[in-house]
């Protein structure tokens, strides 16, 4: 299944979500409201991902993955619940797409003879720019 093919499945079956009060600063409101939002997804008994995705999340989010296969996502930026709740699943999507591209191989190229002949020119006019900033003999 491609990346664009992922992203589009509803997750929302092997989301578990737990609130609990934000730390810091913010008044009566952090006191009395529960907004911070902790997504929790069993990477290992996912149905959705395949065993090659599972891998590689596992081994790319590693220090985001608990003993128990879990990846934890926590949000506590915003003020209401609804909002974080939003922002951890943009957030695991944004880990999703982040985890599961593989980057393209670089391809070496060999200079030509021109682009050289470039590079000493200017390697010869900076050293004699940096020359002429001696002392002026009197």
């Amino acid at each position: 299944m491609s990346l664009q093919e992922l992203l589009k499945q509803d997750f929302s079956s092997e989301f578990q979500f737990q609130a609990s009060r934000s730390g810091g600063a913010g008044g009566q409101n952090v006191n009395k409201v529960s907004t911070k939002v902790e997504l929790r997804f069993n990477v290992l008994n996912s149905v959705i991902l395949e065993d090659s995705q599972k891998e590689l999340l596992q081994k790319k989010c590693k220090n985001q993955i608990n003993s128990e296969g879990e990846l934890i996502i926590v949000s506590q930026e915003e003020r209401t619940q609804l909002r974080n709740k939003n922002t951890v699943i943009r957030k695991f999507k944004e880990l999703l797409i982040k985890a599961l591209t593989i980057p393209k191989k670089r391809i070496k190229v060999t200079p030509t003879a021109g682009m050289i002949a470039e590079r000493l020119k200017n390697k010869k006019k900076d050293s004699e720019k940096k020359a002429n900033r001696g002392k002026v003999g009197y």
